[in-house]
């Protein structure tokens, strides 16, 4: 069976370049004789793939030199806990807009650490928009700010940070990280796990500004604490290798294919095709208003569960796979990452629209 048009939400689809080059390199990394999955993390030869990475990292996203980039492990799901842990030392308060799932998570994670205020907040409509964040009185004496920048559930994104004062503004990015320019000194810390367009699972990226690092209380555990990362490169203990390995060769196709800003042109002309399609459609319906709609995940929706059914089936047989919505909301969702290229968003509006043509 050939490759597939893999619309998972994560872990997703990688560039195919990056595959190969991985294959090429398993067993023999550049000479060294060893795969990067048995080297040493403390030899010359890992140090060197960890500070490539991190090189290309900043120059995509013209990192500021007070940031820190931390590749750490556990997951986004780690980071809801780290974020209060380490960033409410003051008044131990922090606003928290609730968009999704995700966002929900971190609230709760947060609680158990200090005081959190929803200053926002789209239950009301089963989260398919996203709140006027220009309309919300910041807490100027919270510790920080938090956001979830894209909803991989729900389909809506975050098109512009909101502007919250000399609060540090946290933003958990990891669905839309690397898919279009952003300004990072807008943002106190940025954390994104990298399965979905930024490599494969098992990594965090972390970006830190350095003020917000080494204020975690005494007490706080030696590994959730970002000073010990930052102290040791992220090598305190043996990192997620691998993993760093593939975000290297990510971050380099990449730069490769013009940087974010060539990359942003991609996304929103790939999120444009199957949106506008599905505006036109009689049988297929978008989820999301056009203002909020995410760029990475496009939900829709048939008229009924049975012929869900036979369009996801259909499609599967297809080759078109992973277009199951997420549990909790049913319908279907299309995830568009970096690593899918154009020819799989076409495919797949052909797909639907001859489905259609042939009356679901």
């Amino acid at each position: 069976m050939g490759r597939v048009w893999n619309f998972s939400a994560g872990p997703s689809v990688l560039p195919e370049s990056v595959l190969h080059r991985a294959a090429e390199e398993m067993t023999d990394y550049r000479g060294s004789g060893q795969s990067v999955m048995e080297m040493s993390h403390r030899s010359a030869v890992f140090k060197g793939i960890a500070e490539r990475t991190e090189a290309s990292l900043r120059q995509l996203l013209a990192l500021p030199d007070n940031y820190r980039v931390l590749f750490l492990q556990g997951g986004a799901f780690t980071q809801f806990a780290m974020v209060p842990m380490n960033l409410m030392r003051r008044s131990r308060q922090a606003d928290y807009v609730n968009t999704g799932s995700w966002s929900k998570k971190a609230i709760a994670e947060a609680r158990k650490f200090g005081e959190v205020r929803v200053v926002a907040d789209s239950s009301d409509r089963n989260f398919t928009y996203i709140p006027d964040l220009s309309a919300v009185s910041w807490n100027s004496d919270a510790d920080y700010v938090h956001i979830t920048s894209n909803n991989t559930i729900y389909g809506t994104r975050i098109a512009y940070p909101p502007d919250v004062g000399e609060v540090p503004l946290v933003v958990d990015m990891s669905s839309n990280i690397l898919s279009e320019p952003i300004d990072v000194s807008r943002y106190g810390m940025i954390y994104a796990g990298a399965q979905k367009n930024a490599g494969m699972a098992g990594v965090t990226h972390v970006i830190i500004r350095d003020d917000l690092i080494g204020h975690a209380p005494e007490n706080t555990p030696t590994m959730m604490n970002y000073r010990t990362h930052a102290k040791a490169g992220s090598m305190h203990n043996t990192p997620p290798c691998y993993a760093i390995y593939i975000s290297g060769l990510v971050f380099d196709w990449l730069l490769e294919n013009g940087g974010l800003e060539a990359m942003g042109r991609r996304n929103r002309e790939k999120a444009d095709l199957l949106y506008n399609f599905l505006d036109q459609s009689s049988l297929f319906k978008a989820t999301v208003d056009a203002p909020h709609r995410s760029l990475m995940n496009v939900t829709f929706l048939l008229e009924d569960d049975k012929r869900t059914e036979r369009f996801l089936s259909s499609a599967e047989e297809a080759g078109l796979v992973n277009l199951k919505g997420h549990r909790s909301v049913g319908g279907c969702r299309a995830s568009i990452y970096n690593g899918m290229p154009a020819e799989g968003v076409q495919a797949l509006v052909r797909f639907m629209s001859d489905f259609e043509a042939r009356g679901g």
